[in-house]
């Protein structure tokens, strides 16, 4: 045995002895420690419960630690182990605290696993670590506050998880890290400005958390930095001048934030190697600056869309390895002729792959140059802007193209021929256009289509069949156009078919059954006839059936008993019969059932969906009896059947009684006659719509006792409110009577009366009737008369009035979930207005006190006197419109009423806005509290998100706090912050950055069903 030239056999014996046990120390001393590593390694393992690939098999006895997988030993070190490598192993459980034993770790990669649970603390002791990997888990809690303890970290990977809280300020002391990744976290507070003391740090990853707050100067002193990935978070604040200097920063991400300002007009030598600049989704305003295109000249992608930059769009022409260009959604261009003349300096970009300018005021004509862009162009978004003139045919040389979007715009003409060169097209919006002419055949040949919208344009002649060679279409959207014929193609793919308001007829074909993925079915509005196909039944996929207002008849088929999926199921205006199905009481995912104005008969089901009167309707059939009482139907009688004798002394006795009644019609005609000579005691009256039941002045009044004060339950600026109840049946009523006196009364009456004409919903206040006529003096009077909300007004419940009546009465207290479902109701109600009904209807006067309660606590939209029906358009505001017309209410009508612009969608949008922020502050938005600049909209958005309780109802927040569970407690408030959120979008000034209401009600729904999952009722 010889040691670098020692040897043992020159020793004394006595020195030999004693250089043995020296050896024997060592080994056993480095056994020892090796021991301690195997030890930390068997105790991670007993942690993980799940091994599918069987990794760990080898980690035993009869095998060398050194050779376990996954591991490397330092021989250096005496076999201590230095790396562990467990990445991608589908591995389950948690990572065992032991893990602080392997003192000699420097690299540790579990990341693409599912470990859960905390990050273990112990992990601090580890301080010779350089790389903690441990991205795409399921670990919770905090990060450890500890961390300072790994001096030596150069790369800290931690995002892609579960973790919470705030990011500790132990990171701010690791001088060594280069890449910190907490991205795709829970991680909240502000923004962890000492970030910028990690002088050596070069890229940071923090996107796609919750953190809150401006960024810090300090991130312009990291002159290291790369990457700033900071995107999705609640950033606020401007961005500090010194980053845009960096001329290291090779990707800038600050999208999907609150950050505001401008971009610098002006740059010397800053982000110069600059590949990928994003501010998507913020508050920006001013021009693009000239230095993106010249300075950046490396760039690839460059995105800034949504926010609100205005001016011109300048040349890209220097961008040559520009890939990815989205500046869509900001106040772009000036509708004029030029806008778009930016667009040939595109054609240098030879590897542009997406463009977007969609919605934007870019006006002009397209360019033929659009069809010089390069080849690889996969997508193209143009929609939403003023574009005028035809579609360049040079489109067609674009042929990688998988995505066109034109939508919105003014292009009129055919669809050019050359657009069936684009054999890759996934994806053609046309929509809401001026294109006319045939839908073209060849777009047969574009065999990968997805998704074929040209809805809203001006097509006619037949659909063509040859659409069934495209069988992967999963969308097509072909309403409001001209087009007639009696068939259209079967595409089994389908998902998605909307046929509605043309000029189709004939029956339904019976091959629609082979449609089997059908989720939504939409030929309303047009002129099928025949019997429903009973194939359709074949469809159990469907969750949307429309197929109003057409000439069908016959019964509903016994097969649609498959159609359980089905939440909407609209039969209402056709000509169907026999009895309604007893087994759509079965269907559990039915919210809307509408089968008015058939020739339905029998019996009407109590269960299910029937059991909601606001959710079915059944109006316009005369054959109905039964149901629940609030349908008002009379009682089923049944009848012993009757021998042949007696049927024919029935048919006697009838014959003989209708000879008396023509002589009695004959008498009472020319009794008639002579009564016109007289002036009528009673005044006449019209109804609305056809069938409903007319009540005369004397009816009135003596349903309300004389218009009796003690009956008076609201006034308004053009009429009061009485209570009633009819002496004839006992059915309670409201009755509105106008003061024809007052300016506008007249005018009021005859916008509601139109109103009420067009619409029809269950969160809409039903109408009974319209009294127009005279009074016992013989004065004009005229009154609408409504159903009875028996639970009043909104406005009672948000802001109660106590009488002296009142003191033994319940005091009204709205529930969370209660005012939840009451803002979806609204919701429900302004959608209908707004994008359902054949012309859309304006209320401009929604407020608290226009919303009525039902005895279930139904929301009920009511007192249509300042509506406007718009034909127009569904969102243009119409200049002509006379300021006598802009009325509404203070605090809740939208700010550009106040500046000459007509009535619109957005202006109703806005109202429910306010009134949304009001349900849930529990503040009248015209509070005394409310001065100078300050609103309900400026006071809710500068509480968020910090104080979210503080500006809630004390109500809600009693109702939050006696809850036991402080899981619950936190479901409530982030449901708050949401609901908050949803009502500023709504209230936003400028009407075109509002949130459509159709999305607002699925946002609500949303935050219902997951309080509905906490375990809250109303």
């Amino acid at each position: 045995m010889q040691l670098k030239g020692f040897s043992f056999a020159k020793l004394p014996f006595r020195d030999f002895i004693f250089a043995i046990a020296i050896a024997l120390c060592f080994v056993q001393v480095s056994s020892a420690s090796n021991e301690t590593d195997k030890s930390a390694l068997l105790a991670l393992k007993a942690e993980i419960t799940e091994d599918p690939f069987g990794v760990l098999s080898s980690w035993n006895d009869t095998v060398n630690l050194c050779q376990w997988f996954g591991i490397t030993c330092s021989r250096r070190h005496h076999n201590r182990v230095t790396i562990l490598d467990l990445y991608n192993q589908k591995l389950s459980g948690s990572i065992s605290p032991h893990i602080g034993n392997l003192s000699f770790l420097r690299e540790l990669w579990l990341s693409n696993n599912s470990f859960r649970h905390e990050i273990p603390p112990q992990i601090g002791q580890l301080f010779r670590l350089r790389i903690l990997a441990l991205y795409q888990n399921f670990l919770g809690g905090g990060i450890p506050k500890n961390t300072s303890g790994c001096i030596n970290l150069r790369a800290v990977y931690l995002g892609k998880n579960q973790l919470s809280g705030q990011v500790p300020l132990d990171i701010g002391l690791l001088g060594k890290l280069r890449v910190l990744y907490l991205g795709r976290n829970n991680l909240t507070g502000s923004f962890p400005s000492f970030v910028g003391n990690l002088s050596s740090l070069e890229k940071l990853f923090l996107g796609e958390n919750y953190l809150g707050g401006s960024l810090p100067r300090a991130l312009g002193q990291l002159t290291n930095l790369t990457t700033l990935a900071l995107a999705e978070n609640l950033l606020s604040g401007t961005v500090p001048h010194s980053l845009y200097n960096l001329s290291s920063l090779v990707e800038f991400d600050i999208g999907y934030n609150q950050i505001h300002g401008s971009l610098p007009t002006t740059m010397a030598f800053g982000l110069s190697n600059l590949e990928f600049f994003s501010i998507a989704e913020n508050q920006f305003v001013g021009s693009i600056p000239p230095w993106i295109a010249n300075n950046a000249t490396n760039l690839q992608v460059l995105q800034l869309v949504s926010n609100k930059l205005s001016g011109e769009v300048p040349s890209f022409e220097s961008l040559r390895d520009l890939r990815k260009l989205h500046i869509g959604i900001n106040y772009l261009g000036s509708g004029g002729s030029g806008d778009l003349n930016f667009l040939c300096s595109l054609t240098n970009c030879t590897t542009l792959t997406e463009f977007d300018i969609a919605d934007n005021k870019l006006g002009g004509l397209l360019a033929g140059c659009i069809g010089n862009f390069s080849i690889t162009i996969k997508v193209l978004r143009l929609g939403s802007n003023p574009i005028i003139g035809e579609i360049p045919k040079a489109i067609g040389n674009l042929v990688n193209l998988e995505i066109l979007s034109m939508a919105n715009t003014s292009i009129s003409g055919a669809i050019p021929f050359e657009v069936g060169n684009l054999q890759n097209l996934a994806g053609l919006y046309l929509p809401n256009n001026n294109l006319s002419g045939l839908i073209p055949s060849f777009l047969q040949k574009t065999e990968k289509l997805i998704y074929l919208h040209l809805y809203g344009n001006h097509f006619h002649g037949h659909i063509p069949l040859h659409l069934d060679n495209c069988q992967n279409l999963l969308e097509l959207h072909l309403s409001d156009n001209n087009l007639n014929g009696s068939i259209f193609p079967i595409v089994k793919t389908l998902v998605y078919l909307n046929l509605s308001h043309n000029h189709l007829s004939g029956a339904l074909p019976a091959e629609v059954g082979k449609m089997d993925h059908l989720v939504d079915l939409d030929i309303s509005g047009n002129r099928f006839g025949g019997e429903i196909p009973s194939t359709l039944g074949d469809c159990d996929g469907l969750s949307v059936l429309r197929m109003m207002d057409n000439h069908f008849q016959g019964s509903i088929p016994q097969s649609f008993r498959s159609l359980r999926s089905i939440e909407k199921f609209d039969l209402s205006n056709n000509n169907l019969s026999g009895q309604i199905p007893k087994f759509l009481e079965a269907f559990h995912f039915l919210e809307i059932l509408n089968l008015s104005y058939n020739n339905f008969e029998g019996i009407l089901p109590t269960e299910g969906v029937f059991k909601n009167a606001s959710a079915t309707f059944i109006a316009g059939n005369n054959e109905i009896c039964g149901g629940i009482p609030e349908f008002r139907l009379p009682k089923c009688i049944s009848r012993p059947s009757k021998s042949k004798g007696e049927v024919r002394k029935l048919k006697l006795a009838l014959f003989i009684i209708f000879g008396l009644l023509g002589v009695v019609l004959v008498l009472i005609f020319v009794f008639v006659c002579w009564l016109k000579k007289k002036k009528a005691q009673e005044p006449t009256s019209s109804s609305i719509a056809n069938g409903r039941q007319n009540f005369s002045y004397g009816t009135l009044h003596r349903a309300t006792d004389g218009f009796s004060s003690t009956n008076l339950i609201g006034l308004g600026s053009f009429g009061s409110v009485y209570r009633g109840t009819l002496q004839e049946n006992g059915t309670d009523i409201a009755v509105k009577v106008l003061k024809l006196t007052h300016h506008g009364a007249l005018k009021s009456f005859k916008a509601e009366c139109e109103a009420l004409k067009h619409i029809k919903h269950r969160n809409l206040l039903k109408v009974l009737t319209v009294c127009s006529g005279t009074d016992y003096g013989g004065n004009d009077f005229k009154a609408l008369v409504y159903e009875f909300m028996v639970n009043g007004s909104l406005e009672e419940w948000l802001h109660p009035s106590p009488k002296p009546t009142d003191v033994d009465r319940p005091s009204k207290i709205l529930s969370l979930i209660q005012r939840i479902k009451i803002c979806i109701d609204v919701a429900f109600a302004l959608d209908y207005l707004h994008n359902q009904c054949h012309s859309v209807i304006v209320h401009r006067d929604l407020k608290p006190s226009n919303v009525l309660l039902d005895a279930e606590m139904v929301g009920h939209v009511g007192d249509f006197g300042l509506a406007k029906i718009v034909l127009e358009s569904t969102s243009c505001m119409n200049p002509h419109i006379s300021s006598a017309d802009l009325r509404g209410t203070i605090g809740y009508a939208a700010p550009e009423y106040g500046m000459g612009r007509g009535a619109s969608i957005e202006g109703d949008v806005y109202s429910y806005g306010i009134l949304l922020l009001e349900m849930f502050t529990g503040i009248s938005p015209t509070a005394e509290i409310f001065k100078d600049n300050l609103n309900l909209h400026n006071f809710v958005e500068e509480a968020l998100p910090e104080r979210v309780l503080e500006i809630t109802d004390p109500i809600l927040v009693q109702e939050v706090e006696s809850d036991a569970g402080q899981r619950r407690k936190s479901t409530v408030q982030d449901c708050l912050l949401v609901a908050y959120r949803i009502g500023i979008a709504c209230s936003v000034g400028v009407p075109r950055e509002r949130m459509s209401i159709a999305d607002v009600a699925a946002q609500l729904r949303s935050i219902r069903d997951r309080l509905y999952a906490a375990g809250l009722r109303g």
